[in-house]
Order: C-alpha cells, then structure tokens, then sequence
C-alpha cells in the first residue's frame, strides 16, 4: 500500500484594525472595523494514481491523469486536431500534447516555446495560437498538424500586473479579442483604468478599449453557445470574513460598472475601503453597478470557465458551464479545491451551482490536506472534459460512457 506523509494544515487568525472614514457619517470622523481572517493552509499530497479512488464524480464519469509531471500547468486550449496546448507558467514555457492513440493519455509531449516569461493565457483563433503573460500578447501560425510557427509579438503594454498578473484570453462570437486584466490589490482605488476591467481589442491586439470594469478578476470567462451572452467568474475580495464577499457569476455586458471596489455581492458597500468613488456617493454608486446574476461560497477561487458543447456527455449538459476552482487559503475551513458545474435553462440563464469532480481536498479529523489546486478547464474534440491542477502538475480526463 503506498505510502504518504499529510503535514499538519497550518491555521492562523489574524486580525486586522482598519481605521476609516464612514460613508454615512461626516468625513471628519473616523470609526474602527475589527475583521477576523484566517490564513489557511490545507497541506498537499503527492499526486499517486491510487488518489483518483477518492475523487467523486456523477454516476456514468470516470476520471483519468490525461497526463503527470507537467511542473504547474495553468491555462489549456485544444486545437481541431485534438492537440492540447498548456501554459507552464513558472517554467515560461507552453507544451503541446497529443493522444495519438485515442487511450484518453497524452502519448506525445513536445515543447512549444520555452522563454515566454510567466506566460498564462492561451487561445486559437483562425489557425493561429494566441498567447499572453501580465504585460505582453503574442501569436503563432498553427499548421495541419497542429504544430505551432514563429512566434510573434504583438504587443507589450498591458498593465502591470500587481497583485493580479494572470491575464487569461479569449475570441468572442464578435471575432474580437478579449482580455482579463485583474486589480493590481485587494481592495483599492486603481489609478490605472486599465486594471480590473476585460478589455476589447481587434486580433493584433490594436483598437483597445475597456469592454467592462469593476471586476477584481475575472480570469474565468465565456459565450453561451446559443445566446452568444458573455459570462465570467470574479473573485471577491480578500479579508472580510470567512464567508464575506462570495464570488460572483456575472453577465458581462459592453459598458457596465460590476462595483468593485467599492460595492461587492448584490450592491452591497463595502465599508473597509477608505477611499470614495469620483463625483457621488457609495450609495449612488452602488445603485449604477451592475450585480451579480448568482453568488458562489466565499474565497473559492473561480479559475477558468468553459462551456460544454462536445457530443460525448449526457444531453443534459449540452451548454452548461463547467468552473474550476482552485481553493481557498484564507478561510476557516477551506474551500473549493473541485470542478463545479452550472446549470442553464433552455433560455440560456443560469439556475444553480452544483459539485461535478470532488474529492481534491480531504477532512483529517481538525485538520485539511488537498492533492489538486485547479486551474485551466477545456473541452477536448473527443467530448471530454480536461481540466489542470498547478500544484501537481497534471492535467485531468473526465469522459462519459454511462456505465
């Protein structure tokens, strides 16, 4: 029986004093808020193929190690041909693997670029690989055979990255590029309004405009296959509270203001920030933002967001979402470390969350451990699901034959 060592899960309180004036009060006086946080650690497991006994899925779903010792891959995109395309972000190199033999496991493994610094996100867009790190997008040709070109680079003035560097990228139905730019904080008054917005731009890059604002960041973003809608997953912000504020399912519509950082959850006020919006009131701003269309626990993380449109699932799933969440380490206990599945109606809105893989983060008693942080989330040509965990570097399968 193989064997494996569980550290203790490191748990610290911390409390914070934060002195600030109130919105409701005079500006002249100040009051005192007395949060408690907690810095939680759940300790990691070695990933051992025995471990995938433990992972939980919906009758009629397996799940397999499409492929291991990837170092931490993030962001996956798949060609037409059934090549997977992963960022390694801290090696700054981006692989290509393939099933050549149709055994659901990555058989060929090859290096693509390898001196892209902290690159993160990935997409193909009329035959080309679209690549992007915290300050600069690139591209190259991809041949018949799904191998990638001379690389090119298109631009390098994104914003700074901050406390958000991993920009994430995508083609809208608008055959327009779209870009998640994160807050360079927690909580604050951007001077930049590049920052936590998802910017628009034509294929080169060029034509750059914000497409929407007030999101801390939404690294997880998608279009309904038949409404065409955009939806995006955004985190909330970090040190009020266990359960305070829940990320956040938006529709993300050109224009909008989704409050950060001065309004959370359903135009809620978030009362530890000091500084005020331009030109009105935290109630009057408030009222403009644009809430949430459903909520999500607190600090799990919202990573990568995919629609299914693949043939291989049950009908029931034809354009639901799938979300991977990478987990918590700032609440008590901690949180997601799992796949979750949303549901649309026939209309194309969204009606509830519910677990689809579980199983990653595992209860020792007083203490947590986990053997899978979750990032990147893609449907592969075969129906499958592939998601990716950064923590040991593996990209996972999860196919459907309804036994």
């Amino acid at each position: 029986m193989r064997e494996y060592i569980l550290a203790l899960v490191s748990l610290t309180t911390l409390f914070c004093t934060i002195v600030e004036s109130s919105a409701a009060q005079d500006p002249d006086e100040f009051r005192e808020e007395r949060l408690e946080g907690h810095l939680v650690t759940p300790a990691k497991i070695t990933f051992d193929e025995s471990l995938l006994e433990q992972v939980t899925l919906p009758d009629g779903f397996s799940i397999n190690a499409f492929a291991t010792d990837l170092e931490n891959p993030r962001m996956i995109v798949v060609s037409d041909d059934g090549t997977v395309f992963a960022t390694i972000r801290e090696e700054d190199k981006v692989l290509a693997l393939r099933d050549t033999n149709g055994d659901g496991q990555a058989d060929q493994i090859t290096e693509v670029f390898s001196d892209i610094e902290m690159v993160h996100g990935v997409t193909i867009h009329n035959g080309e690989l679209y690549l992007v790190n915290d300050k600069e997008l690139y591209k190259a040709p991809l041949n018949e055979n799904g191998e990638a070109g001379e690389l090119t680079l298109l631009t390098d003035d994104l914003p700074d990255g901050g406390q958000h560097p991993n920009r994430t990228i995508a083609f809208g139905p608008d055959n327009r590029l779209y870009i998640s730019v994160g807050s360079t904080c927690n909580a604050c008054d951007e001077t930049n309004p590049e920052h936590a917005t998802l910017l628009q731009s034509d294929a080169s890059g060029n034509d750059r405009t914000i497409y929407a604002e007030g999101l801390r960041n939404t690294i997880g973003f998608a279009w309904h296959p038949e409404t065409e809608e955009l939806w995006g997953m955004d985190h909330g912000s970090d040190w009020r509270g266990d359960d305070i504020p829940e990320e956040e399912l938006n529709l993300i519509e050109e224009g909008n203001h989704y409050g950060w950082p001065f309004v959370y959850g359903d135009q809620e006020i978030d009362p530890y920030l000091s500084s005020e919006p331009e030109g009105m009131t935290r109630e009057e701003f408030a009222r403009q933002s644009e809430p949430p269309v459903m909520t999500y626990t607190a600090h799990t993380a919202p990573m990568d967001m995919v629609f299914y449109d693949g043939d291989q699932f049950p009908e029931e799933y034809q354009n639901d979402a799938f979300v991977a969440f990478r987990g918590s380490w700032n609440r008590k206990p901690a949180v997601g470390y799992k796949i979750s599945r949303i549901r649309f109606d026939d209309e194309g809105q969204p009606q509830e969350f519910e677990d689809f893989v579980t199983g990653f983060l595992q209860e020792d008693e007083d203490s947590q451990s986990h053997f899978g942080r979750l990032t990147g989330v893609a449907v592969h040509t075969d129906g499958s699901l592939l998601f990716t965990d950064d923590s040991n570097g593996v990209i996972y399968r999860v196919s459907y034959d309804g036994n």
